[in-house]
């Protein structure tokens, strides 16, 4: 079998293209993306929503077909561009529309009018007829219809939306109930205005603020490497004494009230102790197991710290690495652009005007067009899975390229781009194929999501718990299947197998060094989150200081909130490109201690520090008598790769 194995993983030896069906798939479905929104264009929705239309099916600024059975219809509308609501406050919320008679008219009134007078005398000045169709501006204070037929007044200054050709109130305070709707805590329109006005007057701050957490996360990547060691020393204390500590006080707490009520009154004391006595007991059980497991994982931090400062030199060797989150957060950003932009269009497209009950039109969906929504939200998940998947198997594969070059000075001019160019040319089908797996559990969660919020309030408390426990169910198997699909895309780019063989290989693999690899996963990500918690918690203090010298007339509250969430979001993008570098380097590492140990012929291709450590194992495997400790079993695959 030593053949065999070693057939199995040849690092980056020759390259062929990977699930080709599946990329054929992929198109065809993009192709159906395309499809939807040239569709919805064809079928004049661009038009009808970038003009807008009347209440009659009128389309602003062009001339109109006559709709039957419906007054007012097929008018020409050339040098009328902007729809006029003539209440534009009274906001249906149920139907996300504004329940009012919409007209197509020549300009909006820039200032306020007050009575009808005022209206009449906009009309006969601009040429601009507020009122409907069928009243001259000469009969608007005379006829009794107007009341009716022309705006609330008073008629509140607007100004258009730039590109949608709509007359909206100026003042926001219109709005106000639709934004209470959406935020309920915002009763008072002053506090929402002073907070929007803090958020201006500190602008600059919050921009030199986030700038300072780009630079923190950048000097953290840096840093890293340097401090993993004292990083884990500080994680483990803290952890220990935590548990410790927390299990000392409740003890503590449970025999001073035991003493002090020794005759106890009350049923609610008594319950009370008893309840301290069952935390005390747990956490005291919580710290012994997880004293045991620290004891067990002590050996398997020091390959932590080894990897992340690994990964450290990796950065160093491809800065590239660090845009990587910006290139795809610039991808997906263009891609949910023209999604929006499709569902916009999808909202008014192919609609037959149908009268209703009031005599004005309404558009409706026909037949299959309904079906085209559900297509365009797989769409959605599936395509922003398959740019992240790109983005991890071009880390994989720049990773890789660095791990299995024996001499660094021979690697790529750019690692990342040679990877880049070996997804494009041969892996897209791996990708596509494992981002529509993450695609295929992710519907039914939020399908099971929207059900829940749907039922709030309905349903009975077990239904309630079953939901729960299916959408929790679906999260893990989608966190899973997360972690084992980036494996796979990381044999992918060793080995250049299909989807199913590498995810196989990679499990294998994985399974052998299950210890390493809960190791990995929770004190590395720990350490990540604490580097994570620096960055957010500099930010934020810098920020106070700051901002505290504006306190007199701004609302601080919400500029620094702004602040922290973006400080969290920029120290996630960089720190999990570090986490997937750390994963790619086990699997290397792992593959590497299996297939080769180091003697002429089958030396190691990886880093001193490594090497230390595959050094040291063997050391104290030997001190633990051949094989006889727990580690020994461990380690048995780096050494016992001979006799395989």
């Amino acid at each position: 079998s030593h053949k065999s194995s070693k057939r199995e993983w040849k690092p980056l030896e020759e390259h062929s293209c990977t699930d080709v069906p599946w990329l054929l798939l992929f198109i065809l479905f993009c192709v159906g993306m395309g499809f939807i929104c040239g569709f919805s264009i064809a079928t004049g929705a661009a038009a009808r929503l970038l003009s807008g239309y009347d209440s009659y099916g009128n389309i602003c600024g062009q001339k109109n077909v006559k709709v039957e059975g419906i007054v007012n219809s097929g008018l020409d509308f050339t040098h009328k561009k902007y729809v006029f609501f003539l209440d534009p406050c009274n906001i249906d919320l149920v139907h996300q529309k504004i329940k009012s008679i919409a007209l197509c008219v020549s300009a909006c009134p820039r200032t306020e009018l007050k009575t009808l007078a005022d209206v009449q005398k906009f009309a006969e000045t601009n040429g601009s007829t507020l009122c409907s169709y069928e009243l001259q501006p000469t009969e608007y204070t005379t006829d009794p219809r107007a009341a009716k037929l022309c705006p609330k007044y008073p008629v509140p200054e607007s100004a258009p939306i730039p590109f949608f050709h709509r007359c909206a109130p100026v003042n926001i305070s219109c709005y106000a109930k639709f934004a209470e709707a959406l935020i309920t805590f915002v009763s008072d329109s002053s506090v929402l205005h002073r907070l929007i006005s803090g958020v201006m007057t500190s602008k600059e701050i919050i921009m030199g603020l986030c700038l300072l957490s780009l630079v923190l996360s950048m000097i953290l990547m840096v840093i890293i490497r340097y401090i993993s060691r004292v990083l884990v020393w500080i994680v483990t204390i803290l952890v220990v004494l935590g548990s410790l500590g927390g299990t000392g006080v409740l003890w503590w707490l449970y025999v001073k009230q035991r003493l002090s009520a020794s005759g106890l009154e009350t049923q609610i004391a008594k319950d009370n102790l008893q309840a301290l006595l069952i935390y005390a007991i747990a956490a005291t059980v919580f710290t012994v197991i997880l004293l045991l497991i620290m004891l067990i994982m002590r050996k398997r931090v020091a390959l932590t710290i080894a990897l992340f400062h690994v990964a450290g030199k990796v950065f160093i060797h491809l800065p590239l690495l660090v845009f990587q989150p910006f290139w795809t957060f610039f991808v997906l950003i263009l891609f949910w652009t023209y999604w929006i932009a499709v569902l916009l269009f999808l909202g008014t497209t192919g609609k037959h005007p149908v009268p209703n009950e009031e005599g004005f039109v309404e558009f409706q969906m026909a037949g299959p067009l309904k079906y085209m929504w559900w297509y365009h939200v797989v769409g959605l998940i599936w395509i922003s899975e398959f740019i992240l998947a790109c983005q991890q198997m071009t880390v994989a594969g720049a990773v890789v390229t660095y791990y299995f070059t024996r001499e660094k000075r021979n690697l790529p001019f750019t690692p990342i781009l040679a990877s880049v160019n070996r997804l494009v040319c041969y892996h897209l089908g791996t990708v596509a194929k494992g981002s529509f797996i993450i695609t295929i559990v992710k519907i039914p969660r939020m399908i099971l999501m929207y059900i829940h919020t749907q039922l709030k309030g309905k349903e009975n408390a077990c239904a309630r718990c079953m939901l729960k426990a299916c959408i929790c169910c679906l999260w893990c198997l989608e966190k899973c299947l997360t972690y084992l699909n980036q494996n796979a895309y990381t044999a992918t780019a060793i080995n250049s197998t299909n989807f199913c063989t590498s995810a196989k290989d990679a499990f294998v693999i994985l399974v052998e060094n299950a210890l390493r690899v809960a190791a990995i996963n929770t004190v590395g990500d720990f350490m990540l989150f604490l580097g994570k918690v620096l960055i957010v918690c500099s930010t934020g203090l810098a920020g106070v200081m700051l901002l505290n010298y504006q306190r007199d007339y701004t609302i601080w509250v919400l500029p620094l909130i702004i602040v922290c969430l973006f400080a969290f979001l920029v120290a996630h993008c960089f720190l999990s490109i570090y986490e997937m570098v750390v994963d790619v380097l086990f699997l290397c590492f792992a593959i590497d201690t299996k297939y080769n140990d180091g003697s002429p012929g089958r030396e190691f291709y990886m880093d001193k520090v490594l090497m230390e450590f595959v050094e040291n194992s063997r050391k104290s495997m030997k001190e633990a008598g051949r094989g006889g400790g727990a580690e020994g079993r461990e380690l048995k695959p780096m050494v016992g790769a001979d006799e395989e």
